[in-house]
């Protein structure tokens, strides 16, 4: 018997049932997409002979596509789809271009990651909004959920980070992968773990009632079949004009100028349908994703400059057991966030009870003083260095912990803030909107990061150090001030979200 919506959100306890499968169908996935962005920068370098400022400028673009695309994802799913076949949808286009990549990622390698783009923006707006329904407007334990949820991100994170750049790197069970098929393997662990992410979404459809159906059931079956099939043979069309944009950089350039600017005219367009407080909390959404973008910028050098950084001027040595250096840059904040993101999650409950929790902006601040401090670790590598530019992975593991604070004060309270914020008409695509600015965040770190290979370009191992470490002290001052700054406003923000906390 399938439940109604006023059933699913009366739960019992912290989190609801349904919360579960979305956590492993999430981690999965997750898996998948971390396992191949942590091999990018690395495999265009090593395997596609590319210099390490335009592995950067790659890097950006192609992480700045798939966060993109999650806009015109989560406007499909409100418009046409629906939630639930925009995520299968995107499943399947996921794991049909890690099958290309499998097949040949040399050859292939534009085309994989171009249906991989197309497939993440279907996938991750639409479940993590599915996510923000299990709840009612105004539950205290909204934030706690998607704390939880957030773990299976980094879970998922985590052993996709872990294993694939290992596997290809022939760090990991190298005796049972024939000598040139690694990354062959690599990429193709990435589709098995797709697939089984979306067979865990089957077990929880019953149990959803009727959150995430198709918008167009009052539609005859006829229209809504032609619509729909007509949605799928455009996103397959699109397919090759994102390969042509993503492999030329100066193509991401345009698009970037273009898309962020049409999807905030499309938001003003919509606020004519909202009340005036609805459309002050639009606002106050639009300006938390022009806060997350800053943030992106700093912390995603993780897949870019700071790949870099972890393969030259780190050494092996994690408290005392022989670690790959890339491999602890890809896993260290995601094993930090499984440990941390459950207990955020129940302090902001228990501090909410006393009357005592920071509100959503003051969190967003702290966020950012949190990454301040760890790319200020990174920056103090260079006092523990080496004649060579080897130095300490302990002391850049601190780093990540400490940033893993500051993630864990905004990204799953931005999520969370975004489904609080939006009408239920807007959520998918305010949600798809705050993955948009994770694009920006992407796009220029990858700007960022091109310019610090760019300054260190044929340069020694030891004067490359000193260049990475100082264009991380810039972040870190950079990231201070931003925090002080979210902070120092947060009353206005507060009166623009109204009830929201």
């Amino acid at each position: 018997m399938s439940l109604n919506i006023e059933q699913i959100q009366n739960f019992k306890g912290k989190y609801p049932k349904q919360l579960w499968h979305l956590f492993f169908s999430e981690m999965w996935e997750r898996f998948s997409f971390y396992g191949m962005r942590g091999m990018l920068a690395f495999f265009m370098v090593n395997q596609l002979n590319m210099s390490e400022e335009k592995a950067n400028l790659q890097y950006g673009a192609s992480q700045a596509f798939v966060y993109a695309f999650t806009f015109i994802g989560g406007l499909i799913a409100d418009k046409i789809l629906g939630k639930r076949k925009s995520l299968f949808w995107g499943g399947f286009l996921m794991i049909v271009g890690s099958v290309i990549l499998a097949i040949n990622p040399k050859d292939f390698f534009f085309a994989g990651i171009a249906f991989n783009i197309v497939g993440t923006g279907f996938f991750k707006p639409n479940i993590s909004t599915i996510v923000g329904q299990l709840y009612k407007e105004g539950d205290e334990r909204t934030d706690a959920g998607f704390s939880l949820f957030y773990a299976g991100v980094n879970l998922g994170a985590f052993l996709g980070g872990l294993f694939c750049i290992n596997i290809g790197k022939r760090v990991m069970f190298q005796e049972f992968i024939p000598v040139g098929l690694e990354w062959n393997v690599a990429f193709g662990l990435a589709s098995i773990v797709m697939f089984v992410s979306l067979l865990t979404f089957t077990n929880t459809q019953k149990s959803l009632g009727n959150i995430g159906l198709s918008p167009l059931l009052h539609i005859p079956n006829r229209k809504k079949l032609i619509v729909e099939v007509i949605t799928y043979v455009a996103s397959i069309v699109l397919i090759p004009v994102i390969l042509i944009m993503v492999s030329k950089t100066e193509y991401t350039d345009v698009f970037m100028y273009i898309v962020g600017p049409a999807s905030v005219l499309y938001v003003l367009y919509e606020m004519k349908n909202f009340s005036k407080e609805e459309n002050k909390k639009l606002i106050a959404a639009l300006l938390f994703m022009i806060f997350s973008i800053f943030f992106w910028s700093f912390f995603e050098q993780s897949g870019g400059s700071l790949s870099f950084f972890a393969a030259n001027n780190l050494d092996n040595n994690l408290m005392g057991l022989k670690v790959d250096p890339n491999g602890a840059n890809n896993s260290a904040n995601s094993v930090f966030v499984i440990a941390f993101a459950a207990l955020i999650g129940i302090l902001w409950i228990w501090m909410a009870k006393r009357k005592i929790e920071p509100n959503t902006i003051v969190k967003f601040g702290l966020g950012f003083l949190f990454l301040a401090g760890g790319f200020y670790m990174f920056y103090f590598t260079r006092f523990f260095a080496s004649q060579n530019g080897v130095t300490s992975l302990n002391i850049f593991t601190i780093g990540w912990l400490i940033i893993t604070f500051g993630e864990l004060c905004l990204s799953p309270i931005g999520m969370s803030v975004m489904t609080k914020l939006s009408p239920n008409k807007l959520q998918a695509v305010i949600m798809g909107m705050w993955f948009l600015a994770s694009a920006y965040g992407q796009y220029f770190a990858g700007i960022l990061g091109a310019q610090i290979a760019q300054s260190s370009a044929n340069s020694s191992n030891y004067q490359k150090l000193i260049i990475y470490t100082q264009g991380y002290k810039q972040l870190a001052i950079y990231a201070l001030v931003m925090g002080c700054v979210v902070i120092a406003i947060s009353p206005l923000m507060k009166k623009m979200m109204g009830n929201v906390k």
